[in-house]
């Protein structure tokens, strides 16, 4: 049964009153997709409807549909490559233009979460938002100290629409996965499953309170990155410190004063992977009204992290995985990249491996001779899953994140530094890290880290040991028992297949008799027969 169908009828009527199907050429467009939107025009909104010539209307279509609407628009922002410039224009907007809500509502929700009145907390509170995006908007503000910061402040009744929105998701990824055997392969329901938490995650601003003091206890005293300090919590509230600096979209201003934007490019390249191999802690929403680059050293800017509130990390199992695959990609090694796969057990037995890895050398080799601007990382990216469709691969769910992020940073780096060589940058962080983390002397050293818990666990074992054995003595008894009582059934099985062939026989002889026998010899057999019965029956 389709969830939410009202919801699902609001949503169609968004899409025909601002004539979203007038966006995109129809003969750019697969033949499922014309279908799609042909859709649009069967609402009677879409007979009347002025938004056709208007410029904004995907921006503002985006806005009334909702928070999930608006996250795929900023996904979208950062694909220059992909989208049209008159449309990307209006994506943009979604980084931090969102329409936002009242001042007052904004008030409220500070003095409610924070339990104490705005003129308390602030010298100073600017009613006007700094900026406004999906989940919240920001004030600028001013503490009592004289210090500058940002007051963060959640939209108010959006988490029942992100639920319903989500069931909707929900029985779309299940439907796909029972036609389609790639929204199999990607575990495509329990992807949504893992982003409906970060979402609600992002919805409680003491959760990302913490991410941002963590990532900053990585990056203290960094020259690559600088993370703003946080003030005051709560669950709808995060007080931070105001930071000077332009968002990393704004390319002209690096130019005007003089910035090496090649060096800026690689800086963020190598925060990105220290960020996945060194923290196994990363950024994974940095469209561009989340990153930004410091002003105030135009010869050695820094970048600023920003909206912390979606981070992601991996197993040990699975950064190792991820790491061999690049370097084994960097080196063109196509035969260890599907030695690494098939180690990670993300090919099923009786997979050809070398057709897949003649595949994945058609595919993905043109990516390591390339420089950035030539890729279409998205359109490599698609191949990579429709060889895992045809060759049934696994690809765990935890990666999808990674792989959100890396769209997001090759688009960045694309904008910022077209010819930046990704690989010659790359190359030496990922062998490094590989070495250190499969050098003889570090294991011994985790090992070592890990004797006291093994010399406390031993004061336990005795009594482990005694609980195991009467464990496995109690199971022994049970296992006996059993044996003897199916041992006991077979026999009275036996014993009652014999009595029953003899009944069967005795019967078959005394309806033979009667049936030759005179007719009142007949009766009495037929009588002395079915007490007989009786008798075995009762028996």
């Amino acid at each position: 049964m389709i969830p939410h169908v009202s919801r699902l009828l609001e949503l169609w009527r968004i899409a025909a009153h601002y004539r979203l199907d007038t966006l995109f050429p129809a003969e750019e467009l697969p033949e499922k997709a014309r279908h799609a939107l042909s859709l649009i025009r069967m609402h009677p909104a879409a007979w009347s409807s002025r938004e056709r010539k208007n410029p904004l209307k995907l921006k503002l279509a985006l806005e009334e549909m909702g928070p999930l609407a608006i996250k795929l628009g900023q996904l979208l922002s950062t694909r220059r490559d992909l989208i049209a410039p008159e449309v990307l224009q209006q994506l943009v907007l979604l980084q931090d233009r969102v329409k936002p809500f009242d001042n007052h509502v904004a008030k409220m929700r500070i003095q409610e979460s924070l339990k104490a009145d705005v003129n308390t907390l602030f010298a100073r509170f600017d009613e006007q938002p700094l900026a406004a995006a999906s989940i919240a908007q920001v004030h600028t503000a001013a503490l009592h100290d004289g210090r500058e910061v940002v007051v963060k402040v959640t939209r108010p009744n959006i988490r029942q629409q992100i639920l319903h929105d989500f069931e909707i998701l929900d029985w779309l990824g299940a439907a796909l996965e029972k036609r389609l055997e790639a929204a199999r392969a990607l575990h495509l329901s329990e992807i949504i499953q893992n982003y409906r938490q970060i979402i609600l995650n992002e919805l409680d601003l003491t959760l990302e309170a913490d991410n941002t003091r963590r990532m900053r206890h990585y990056f203290t005293g960094s020259s690559m990155m600088y993370v703003p300090e946080v003030y005051m919590d709560s669950k709808d509230v995060m007080v931070a410190e105001r930071i000077t600096g332009v968002p990393i979209s704004d390319i002209s201003t690096f130019d005007k004063m003089g910035m090496n934007r090649a060096e800026l490019a690689e800086k963020g390249l190598t925060i990105f992977f220290t960020q996945v191999f060194r923290d196994n802690f990363f950024h994974a929403d940095m469209h561009p009204g989340n990153v930004f680059v410091e002003t105030i050293n135009p010869s050695n800017p820094r970048f600023i992290a920003l909206d912390c509130a979606i981070m992601g990390e991996l197993s040990k199992h699975d950064q190792m995985t991820v790491a061999r695959m690049l370097l084994a990609v960097m080196n063109s090694n196509f035969m260890q990249l599907i030695l690494v796969v098939h180690q990670a057990g993300w090919i099923p037995p009786g997979t050809d491996q070398d057709a897949l890895a003649r595949e994945m050398r058609r595919t993905v080799g043109p990516m390591v001779s390339k420089p950035m601007h030539e890729l279409d990382f998205a359109g490599i990216l698609i191949q990579v899953m429709d060889i895992a469709r045809r060759f049934h691969l696994e690809i765990p769910p935890q990666l999808m994140l990674l792989l959100k992020t890396l769209v997001h940073v090759e688009g960045l780096g694309t904008d910022l530094y077209p010819e930046l060589d990704i690989w010659k940058l790359a190359k030496p962080i990922l062998t490094d890290w590989i070495k250190a983390n499969m050098s003889p002397v570090k294991n011994m050293k985790e090992l070592g880290q890990q004797i006291p818990d093994l010399l406390l666990g031993a004061q336990d074992l005795p009594s482990l040991m005694i609980d195991s054995l009467n464990g496995l003595k109690n199971q022994s008894a049970w296992h006996s028992k059993q044996l003897n009582e199916l041992q006991s059934m077979r026999l009275q099985m036996e014993h009652q297949q014999k009595r029953s062939w003899i009944f069967g026989s005795i019967m078959a002889i005394l309806l033979s008799i009667a049936i030759i026998a005179p007719w009142y010899v007949s009766i009495l057999l037929i009588v002395f027969s079915g007490i007989l019965a009786l008798w075995r029956i009762a028996k």
